[in-house]
């Protein structure tokens, strides 16, 4: 006998059981008749037990309904959470993408200056050595007018001794005539 009830107790909590999983409202799991031992008696259950058993079984139901609603809510938030996970996703995809195109506007910016400023160094370097050509031949144009005015004070030097060449023959030759 307490085989019997051991059994009928494990078929009852796998009823319970079943009816109280996710998505499992409905399902129920029975024990197969070879479970039933030869020999074994089974106690036949009054009005009452049967009552009793169909409002327990009601009450089962409805805790399981309530269970699945819950679950659906939790369903229902997670796809909410992740459709608004997915959205900040997106967004923050889309900033990157921003980003990118504004790192990328600034690299082609940045390039751009720095063809601009190796152009004004090549001008400053040209610039420097037509100074430097030009620094040379102020150099070399001081240093000919130099010579030419040496060349001139020389040329005036001779003039001038010869001048007073002249004058001292002229003043021998009127020494001489008198």
């Amino acid at each position: 006998m307490p085989e019997v009830r051991a059994h009928w107790l494990s078929m009852r909590w796998l009823y319970r059981r079943s009816a109280n999983v996710a998505y499992g409202l409905g399902q129920l799991t029975f024990a197969t008749h070879s479970t039933l031992v030869a020999g074994d008696v089974v106690n036949e259950r009054g009005a009452d037990d049967m009552v009793r058993e169909r409002a327990k079984d009601r009450t089962a139901a409805e805790a399981g309904r309530r269970e699945a609603e819950q679950f659906r809510q939790l369903a229902e938030e997670a796809r909410e959470v992740r459709d608004h996970d997915r959205e900040a996703l997106e967004t923050v995809r889309q900033e990157r993408e921003r980003l990118r195109e504004t790192a990328e506007s600034a690299r082609i910016e940045s390039e751009e200056a720095r063809l601009a400023a190796e152009t004004a160094r090549t001008a400053s370097e040209e610039a420097r050595v037509a100074t430097d050509a030009a620094r040379h031949a102020v150099v070399d144009a001081v240093r000919a007018t130099a010579d030419a005015l040496n060349t001139s004070l020389e040329q005036m030097r001779i003039v001038e001794d010869l001048r007073r060449m002249l004058r001292e023959i002229r003043d021998v030759h009127k020494l001489d005539s008198n």
